[in-house]
C-alpha cells in the first residue's frame, strides 16, 4: 500500500467484509471500491481477500496486513489527537459498536447532542447482534452488557438499567404468574443469544419462545401485536401502547459497560468522547426510566 488512501480502503473492506458495507463509510460506490481492491491486489502480486456471494473474507496475508495497517491507523490517530489540543472541539470520525437496544433507543439522541456541540465530528453507530471485535478495529469503542474477561481492553461501567415484562395495554389482565399460561412468549432466538446477560427468560422459567428475534426492535414490534416479553424500561416511552405487568414479582437489572482498546488510553480525543458518551447515556437512561419508577 503506497498511501493512506489505499490503507483506508483496505481496512474498511476488511472490517465490514463487503464492498457494500464499506461504501457508506468511505463515501464511495461499491464498484469503485471493487476496482480499488483489485488494483491493490495487482500491485501487491497476491490476493488479500477471498471473494464469494457472502462477502470479502481476508486471506492469511490479508489478515497480517490488516493488523499492521490497524497499528499504523492508531499511530496516525494519536498524532491527529496531539494536533487537536485538549480544548478544541472534537473532529474526525468515531465509531461505536453497540447491541441494538442501546443502538436504537439510547445512542441516537445521545450522539446527536454530542455532535451538535462538535459540528465537525462524524459519529457512526454499528448495531450488531453479537460482541463487537475491537481487536480487529471494527469500532473505536463498544457498549457491552457484560464486561469482557479477555483481551487488552479498558472497561468502564456506564450505568445499570432495568427490564420488566410487558404486553399490550388492551390485553387481558396479568396479575399472577399463572396468567402467563397460554400467551405467546416474545424473546431472543435461543441459539443466537450472544451474551448470558441477555438470557432473560431463564429468570422467567418459560418453556419456550413462540415469537423470537435476535433484534430488540423486532421483539418490540412483535409485542405490539401479541404476547408478553421482557422490555427495557428505557424503551417503553417509545411504545406507549405497551404496559408493564407483574412488576412486583418479576424485575431484572442489567448493566452497560464501555469497552475500549488499551492502546487508546493515550488518545485524548477518544477519552474526551468516551466521557461525553458515558455522561449522556447515564442521563438518558435515568430520564427514560423515570416515567416507570
Amino acid at each position: 500500500m503506497d498511501n493512506w488512501d489505499d490503507m483506508r480502503v483496505f481496512l474498511a473492506v476488511a472490517r465490514t467484509e463487503s464492498l457494500s458495507g464499506a461504501a457508506p463509510i468511505l463515501k464511495m460506490d461499491p464498484a469503485t471500491l471493487g476496482r480499488r481492491i483489485a488494483r491493490l491486489e495487482r500491485a501487491m502480486g497476491a490476493a488479500l481477500f477471498v471473494k464469494s456471494p457472502q462477502g470479502y473474507a481476508l486471506t492469511d496475508l490479508g489478515e497480517r496486513i490488516r493488523d499492521r495497517a490497524a497499528e499504523a491507523e492508531t499511530a496516525l490517530t494519536f498524532a491527529f489527537d496531539e494536533g487537536q489540543g485538549a480544548s478544541a472541539a472534537l473532529t474526525g470520525q468515531i465509531r461505536i459498536g453497540a447491541p441494538d437496544g442501546a443502538a436504537s433507543y439510547l445512542l441516537p439522541q445521545v450522539c446527536a447532542a454530542i455532535q451538535a456541540e462538535n459540528p465537525e465530528l462524524e459519529i457512526q453507530v454499528l448495531a450488531l447482534p453479537r460482541v463487537v471485535n475491537l481487536s480487529r478495529r471494527e469500532a473505536d469503542m463498544a457498549i457491552a452488557v457484560s464486561p469482557p474477561a479477555a483481551g487488552r481492553l479498558m472497561v468502564q461501567k456506564i450505568t445499570d438499567y432495568h427490564l420488566h415484562l410487558a404486553t399490550r395495554a388492551d390485553a387481558s389482565p396479568i396479575r399472577l404468574r399463572d396468567d402467563l399460561k397460554g400467551r405467546p412468549i416474545v424473546g431472543y432466538i435461543p441459539d443466537m443469544i450472544f451474551d448470558k446477560e441477555l438470557d432473560y427468560l431463564g429468570d422467567l422459567g418459560a418453556g419456550g419462545v413462540q415469537l423470537a428475534s435476535n433484534s430488540v426492535a423486532v421483539q418490540l414490534q412483535m409485542l405490539r401485536h401479541a404476547g408478553v416479553g421482557f422490555v427495557h424500561d428505557f424503551i417503553l416511552p417509545f411504545a406507549p401502547e405497551l404496559r408493564r405487568v407483574l412488576t412486583d414479582q418479576i424485575s431484572l437489572r442489567r448493566s452497560f459497560y464501555l469497552v475500549r482498546h488499551m492502546s487508546d488510553r493515550q488518545s485524548d480525543r477518544l477519552t474526551r468522547f468516551a466521557a461525553a458518551l458515558t455522561k449522556g447515556l447515564q442521563a438518558e437512561v435515568v430520564r427514560l426510566e423515570a416515567g416507570h419508577a
